[in-house]
């Protein structure tokens, strides 16, 4: 964790901070002096390639997922391919995964909804021509498409657009600083934090707030063992205070 040494600016525990839309700001703000904003996107893939990517991550960790969406795109020549080709190939080749048996048939159903849907194409770049909303509920309509998935298919492929996932990391983040009640799913979140960030934002710093609360939840507010004598969101954070007491972290 870089130096802590930052100015807050106003006392962050006046009553305005009372209002979820205003502690959200605040708690971008200081995230994005910890970690830097904006942030680079971390890949840029179609939306239908980034759609096959997060069917692949759901409950895997990052690397293995990666490797078996490496592994379809180095044997098949397109995702029309993948769609078609027998299922025990597609399921040896993303043995990576978890629950590679399920996955393999969810990943060629969704296929071949998709290029039903859209006459015979296989392709998800007419989304940029519809509002999110929209688009999040024609992609949560396909079988196994949740909020997460919608929203990082829109902001996270060469959409760009300003669509807030929530993974585990931004979600507990947000439990513990008192945005969403912590028994609130994470399905549920994404329209509640959503909500309270300014409706005029656009893509980029969409993205932002999700990087910077995923790497607080990764860098500082351990799911064990938070590091909350070091998180400069302390005073805004109800369970850090609870855990170690009142105050600001000191510079």
């Amino acid at each position: 964790m870089p130096n802590l040494s930052f100015d807050f600016g106003p006392d962050s525990n006046a009553p305005g901070f009372n209002d979820p839309r205003a502690k959200a700001l605040e708690i971008h703000r200081r995230l994005c002096l910890v970690h830097g904003c904006p942030v680079p996107y971390f890949h840029d893939t179609d939306p239908l390639s980034e759609l096959v990517s997060s069917l692949l991550s759901h409950r895997t960790r990052n690397a293995e997922s990666g490797r078996a969406f490496k592994a379809l795109r180095r044997r098949w020549p397109d995702w029309a391919a993948v769609r078609d080709a027998p299922l025990a190939e597609v399921r040896e080749t993303i043995a990576p995964v978890t629950w590679p048996e399920q996955k393999a048939p969810r990943l060629q159903e969704i296929l071949c909804r998709i290029t039903a849907l859209r006459g015979g194409v296989l392709s998800l770049d007419f989304l940029a021509g519809m509002p999110v909303e929209d688009a999040r509920a024609w992609l949560q309509a396909l079988p196994g498409v949740g909020p997460k998935t919608s929203a990082a298919v829109l902001c996270f492929s060469t959409l760009r657009r300003a669509a807030l996932p929530v993974d585990s990391h931004h979600h507990r983040v947000a439990a513990r600083t008192g945005l969403i009640p912590p028994t609130l799913a994470v399905g549920p979140a994404h329209a509640v934090l959503a909500a309270q960030l300014p409706p005029d934002w656009d893509a980029q710093r969409v993205y932002d707030n999700h990087e910077v609360m995923m790497l607080h939840g990764q860098r500082c507010c351990f799911f064990q063992n938070p590091a909350c004598h070091r998180c400069v969101l302390l005073d805004l954070c109800p369970t850090g205070q609870a855990r170690h007491g009142q105050g600001r972290v000191p510079a």
